[in-house]
């Protein structure tokens, strides 16, 4: 099978094509992605130069391709749809804080572009699509309220993110309604793990311990998300795309529901802190309590089940953020994006 990921060069994207290159040796992908300030090309420096495959460059060469494009590239969007057997959308604008100073570019991202997939998809003769998305698209819940998150709870997004998260989720239905695209949706709670970009609170804080700085918590910290860790995400990914019920919704969250003071403190102890490292910051606009997510349709139907407990995953995830400083440091200092000059110049597409 020929897959197109949209989104690969950044955190879940790059994680599910190095997943899915293990897992499936026989299929190939094509990666689609703008590299904008959050993807990355070094994530995927190790298939890149065929590390992870077999040591060849030309097993890399023949199952692994990168394309620098703008899924709102019609003609570039159409043409590699065409070429591939199924698609695999990741890629969105996803910082909430991001949303909230420039919510423009979320809506053209995360709408538009997803706009511009589908119709190629259906253009193209009904390619497989399988999009990924938030919880966050449907609100937030008090802290003590019994109900969680599952495929039926109603749409009620509170900042611009899950505003274009949530008319994206809309546009894929309506495409599977209106013209029969085989196409699937998965809502999922917040991902952790290796390559994610460190300015989410697990990775920022973990860098900044590193480096002897403080680490910001918004208000009382006492914000609670369902964490999930990244590859069970991935392998959640793979059986829906080839389980999966065409035209259905499946959340993946990780049963492990934590408060930011929580983690904080957690990180602090594992790296051998105290709570003086903890710089309270004034709250964001419109901070959702917390997000939860029932995941017993998917556990039922395609015997998923997450692999990861959330303290030794993330004990893995400061681990690994230790090892691989020179990944993290080239972020922090905007050198990252010297890889793509590197590797590939002036060059709009390879």
């Amino acid at each position: 099978m020929k897959l197109l990921v949209t989104g690969g060069a950044g955190f879940i994207g790059s994680n599910f094509i190095r997943y899915i290159l293990r897992e499936r040796p026989e299929w190939s992908v094509v990666n689609l992605d703008a590299l904008t300030y959050a993807g990355n090309l070094e994530n995927l420096a190790d298939i890149e130069s065929a590390n992870l495959l077999s040591g060849e460059a030309s097993v890399a060469t023949s199952r692994y391709r990168f394309v620098k494009g703008d899924i709102t590239n019609a003609d570039l969007v159409r043409e590699l749809v065409e070429d591939c057997d199924a698609i695999l959308h990741f890629a969105a604008e996803s910082h909430v804080d991001r949303s909230i100073i420039d919510p423009g570019a979320f809506m053209r991202t995360n709408i538009l572009g997803t706009a511009t997939l589908l119709n190629a998809a259906r253009e193209a003769g009904g390619k497989r699509f399988h999009h990924i998305s938030t919880d966050e698209v449907f609100g937030a819940l008090d802290l003590d309220a019994k109900e969680i998150f599952n495929e039926n709870t109603p749409y009620n997004p509170h900042s611009p993110y899950s505003a274009s998260k949530a008319a994206a989720d809309h546009l894929v239905r309506a495409y599977f309604h209106t013209y029969g695209l085989p196409i699937t949706i998965s809502n999922c709670s917040n991902n952790f793990g290796p390559y994610q970009f460190p300015e989410k609170i697990i990775p920022l804080f973990i860098t900044n311990l590193i480096d002897g700085k403080k680490v910001p918590l918004y208000g009382d910290g006492l914000y609670v998300r369902d964490w999930l860790h990244v590859e069970d995400h991935c392998e959640a990914i793979l059986l829906i795309l080839e389980k999966g019920k065409i035209g259905e919704t499946y959340c993946v969250g990780g049963n492990a529901e934590r408060n930011n003071l929580f983690i904080t403190n957690f990180i602090l102890q594992e790296m051998g802190f105290g709570e003086e490292m903890i710089e309270r910051v004034k709250d964001r606009p419109g901070h959702d309590r917390r997000y939860a997510i029932d995941s017993s349709k998917i556990r039922a139907e395609l015997g998923w089940t997450p692999r990861h407990d959330f303290e030794s995953g993330l004990r893995e995830t400061i681990e690994w953020y230790r090892t691989h400083e020179s990944w993290w440091r080239k972020i922090k200092s905007g050198k990252y994006l010297e890889y793509y000059q590197k590797q590939y110049g002036d060059a709009k597409n390879q």
